[in-house]
């Protein structure tokens, strides 16, 4: 349906809360996150982020986004215009099944022609750097439920 789209999903062994904490400790993202570095802002409808981007084969780059929609314990959604005809969304949504088990999305969604473009040179790698962010946060987060 959504050809633009590139999205990791893992199955955790631990509680939404514990996954939010580590979503929600932005300055911490470094340890479990290896595309975002220096994360900074608010989690807050219309709060700012700022963080350094290191996708694989890419330079690394200045990112300042909005949030766009959160709910603890379920999702962060942040926007980027990255230029003319180019924005992104990205996102981490966490689906309690029961407690202590359940399923974790991060991805990311390309809008504009030029958007468009980028996710279709880009997709392979960008996909392996969601699945080891994915996977990372999987681990952090069974490592503090343990």
């Amino acid at each position: 349906m959504d050809d633009t789209r590139i999205e990791k999903r893992v199955g955790v062994q631990a509680t939404s809360d514990r996954i939010w904490d580590l979503v929600a400790d932005l300055s911490g993202w470094d340890a479990w996150n290896p595309i975002d570095k220096d994360v900074e802002g608010a989690i807050a409808y219309g709060g700012r982020l700022t963080m350094t981007e290191a996708w694989p084969d890419m330079a690394e780059r200045q990112s300042a986004a909005q949030v766009v929609e959160w709910q603890p314990r379920a999702r962060l959604v942040w926007a980027e215009r990255r230029g003319f005809l180019f924005q992104s969304l990205r996102y981490i949504q966490i689906e309690e099944l029961a407690p202590g088990n359940c399923i974790v999305a991060i991805g990311i969604r390309f809008s504009g022609i030029r958007g468009e473009l980028f996710h279709d040179k880009h997709r392979p790698a960008m996909k392996k750097a969601l699945e080891s962010a994915a996977e990372g946060l999987k681990a952090a987060a069974e490592a503090g439920a343990a």
